[in-house]
């Protein structure tokens, strides 16, 4: 059964709890507080949560034998035993699949009787619905689908973070924070907390704040990247990406930034050395008047090759992705997307 975000909600609320969850989903950082939340709620006071709280990663050899034979033993000094299953991975492709046909047994077994006495959360980085492993995970357990938010439900939750911090936000000014904000929590989340801060002692949230706290990253967020990219400096370009990608960004929606912000620098490099005036350049690559200067001169910096091999190897790096190529999830997407920023800035 496949639940959504708000089904668990209400379930927890009643304090239903689950012998065995799967967690999977876009929003990862709502995936993550589910988990928690999950096992906090398995506890009662007094409970010895230390001894009965354990994580087991797939990525080593045996660890699904392993967390199941943990719920299967009676919890020490509390109610209940929670087991977590980390880096659960059922992929398009079978690529660096951690659960795979071979484990079927095992966890039909369990799952045809499991322990009173535990819960088991599988917390998904990949969930693929057609593979029969992924099938097989949402038929049999209590799945919860932790889908990106879609506009509306990205504001109500932007309301409900401001109030839980303290702060006041009117509709207005609300709308100028979403429309410079990536829509993820986990970055929706930390830039609330700090404009919350800052906003003592009166709490309110005002455009001005927003101006001068929140960077504008659904457009050129990552363009001093590029600019260190462009400019080869390697370390700076991984310190900005570590940033942009701590901070929330999707790697897929940042890899499209770059590529497109690669894309008009070769424009620009392209005409520039045919001679065309500086207002169609900026035209033409839809410069604003204050970012003239800054992507002018990294165009003037690169090479047209370079600027082309960018290109291709960006393109590269987005299929990639999109077809689990060295890994799965957002874990693998990271990895691909910081192997393209090592390259680029080595040539």
């Amino acid at each position: 059964m496949v639940l959504t975000r708000d089904d668990l909600k209400d379930r927890l609320r009643r304090r239903e709890i689950a012998p065995v969850y799967v967690l999977f989903g876009e929003e990862t950082n709502l995936r993550d507080l589910a988990a928690k939340t999950i096992s906090d709620l398995s506890f009662a006071d007094g409970d010895f949560r230390d001894f009965n709280d354990t994580t087991f990663s797939l990525n080593t050899p045996g660890a699904l034998g392993q967390a199941l034979g943990a719920a299967q033993q009676l919890p020490m000094m509390a109610s209940r035993r929670v087991i977590r299953v980390a880096d659960v991975r059922v992929s398009a492709t079978g690529f660096r699949d951690t659960i795979t046909e071979a484990d079927e047994p095992a966890l039909s077994a369990y799952l045809a009787d499991p322990s009173p006495h535990s819960v088991i959360i599988f917390v998904a980085d990949e969930l693929n619905g057609v593979r029969k492993m992924g099938k097989f995970l949402r038929e049999k357990t209590v799945a919860v689908d932790f889908a990106r938010l879609d506009d509306r439900q990205f504001a109500e939750w932007a309301r409900s973070k401001f109030k839980e911090a303290g702060a006041e936000i009117d509709e207005p000014t609300l709308r100028l924070f979403l429309s410079r904000v990536d829509p993820g929590v986990r970055r929706l989340g930390n830039e609330i907390d700090k404009l919350a801060a800052a906003a003592l002692p009166n709490r309110q949230i005002t455009p001005e704040l927003i101006d001068e706290l929140v960077p504008n990253s659904r457009e050129i967020s990552n363009f001093d990247l590029t600019d260190h990219l462009v400019a080869g400096r390697g370390d700076k370009a991984l310190a900005s990406l570590k940033k942009i990608l701590d901070d929330g960004g999707e790697p897929l929606a940042l890899l499209g930034l770059i590529s497109y912000n690669y894309r008009r620098l070769l424009m620009a490099k392209d005409m520039m050395d045919r001679g065309v005036p500086r207002a169609e350049v900026a035209k033409v690559a839809k410069l604003r008047y204050n970012d003239q200067e800054p992507f002018l001169a990294s165009a003037r910096r690169a090479s047209l090759s370079k600027l082309t091999d960018a290109v291709t190897r960006i393109a590269a790096t987005d299929l990639a992705i999109k077809t689990s190529i060295g890994g799965s999830g957002p874990m693998g997407a990271r990895m691909q997307i910081e192997l393209l920023v090592c390259e680029l800035a080595a040539h």
